[in-house]
C-alpha cells in the first residue's frame, strides 16, 4: 500500500514548472550552491546525488533548505534492511524531502526504508519525507538488462518492481518518462513517478537511453521531472529553466 506523504497528497495542485527537480549534480559544493542561487525564485526543487552529498554530507541539504528549495535526495539505497533503515533514518533527519532506494533490494529492505524515514522525520519534528524506488535505472535498456540476468522485457521489469515498491510502502517510483503512462495506470492517480532523462527539443542525450522532453513526460504521467545538464550546463541556467517553464505553462 502507498505511504501518503503530504507531498504525495498536494502535487495534483501544483503547476508543472514548480514540479520539475534540478539536478545539481555538481563535484563541489560551491559549484552547486552557485547553480541554486541562481534559480531561487524560478526552481522549486533541487537534486543532490551522491557525489555531490559523499563530499559534502547532510550539511549540503540544509544550505538548499534554507534558500527555500525542496531537496530530492538520491542516493539509491541498496543494502541489508538495518542498514538501509539506518540511512534512511539519517537522510530524512537531514531535511531532505525526497528519498530513493533500490528496488531490488526487495520487499524487506523497502519496508525498513519507510521505517527509517518515518524515524527520522520524528527525529526533527518534521514532515515524513517521500520514499522512492528506483526500477530500472534510465542508462539501461533491454541488452544491459539480459547482462545482469533479467530476462524480463525492460517495460515488464518496470512494471513489476513498481508493484513491488507499492505493495512495501513506498510514495512512489523513479522510471523513465516511457515507462510513466503504464505506471500511471498501474500505481493510481496519488502515485509519485518521479521520471528522469526528461531533455528539451534540440538537447544531447548524453548517457540516458531512455528520454522524452519535459511536456511529454507530464502527459505520460509523471508527478514530477528531474532535468539535469540542460539546465546547470546551459550558458545561463536560469534562462534555460524559464524556457523549461515556458513550454509547461
Amino acid at each position: 500500500m502507498l505511504e501518503r506523504t503530504q507531498l504525495a497528497r498536494d502535487f495534483h495542485d501544483v503547476p508543472m514548472a514548480e514540479r520539475v527537480i534540478v539536478a545539481l549534480d555538481c563535484d563541489a559544493a560551491w559549484e552547486a550552491v552557485v547553480l541554486a542561487d541562481s534559480l531561487v525564485g524560478k526552481a522549486a526543487w533541487v537534486k543532490v546525488g551522491m557525489t555531490l552529498y559523499y563530499a559534502e554530507g547532510p550539511a549540503i541539504v540544509a544550505m538548499f533548505k534554507r534558500r527555500g528549495f525542496k531537496v530530492f535526495l538520491d542516493l539509491k539505497f541498496h543494502d541489508i534492511p538495518h542498514q538501509v533503515e539506518g540511512a534512511a533514518r539519517s537522510a530524512a533527519a537531514s531535511g531532505a524531502d525526497m528519498l530513493t532506494m533500490h528496488t531490488l533490494g526487495g520487499r524487506a529492505m523497502m519496508e525498513a526504508g519507510v521505517r527509517g524515514a518515518l524515524a527520522g522525520a520524528e527525529d526533527i519534528s518534521g514532515e515524513a519525507p517521500a520514499t522512492l524506488g528506483i526500477t530500472v535505472l534510465t542508462s539501461m535498456n533491454d541488452a544491459s538488462l539480459a547482462e545482469i540476468g533479467v530476462g524480463r522485457p525492460l517495460n515488464e521489469q518496470v512494471c513489476a518492481m513498481a508493484n513491488l515498491a507499492s505493495e512495501s510502502g513506498l510514495s512512489g517510483v523513479v522510471a523513465s518518462p516511457q515507462e510513466a503512462a503504464a505506471l500511471r495506470a498501474q500505481l493510481g492517480p496519488d502515485a509519485l513517478i518521479v521520471t528522469p532523462g526528461v531533455r528539451p527539443v534540440g538537447s544531447e542525450l548524453g548517457d540516458q537511453s531512455r528520454v522524452a522532453t519535459p511536456l511529454q513526460a507530464f502527459q505520460n504521467g509523471a508527478s514530477h521531472i528531474v532535468v539535469g545538464r540542460p539546465i546547470t550546463q546551459a550558458p545561463d541556467p536560469a534562462a534555460a529553466f524559464d524556457r523549461i517553464a515556458e513550454e509547461l505553462s
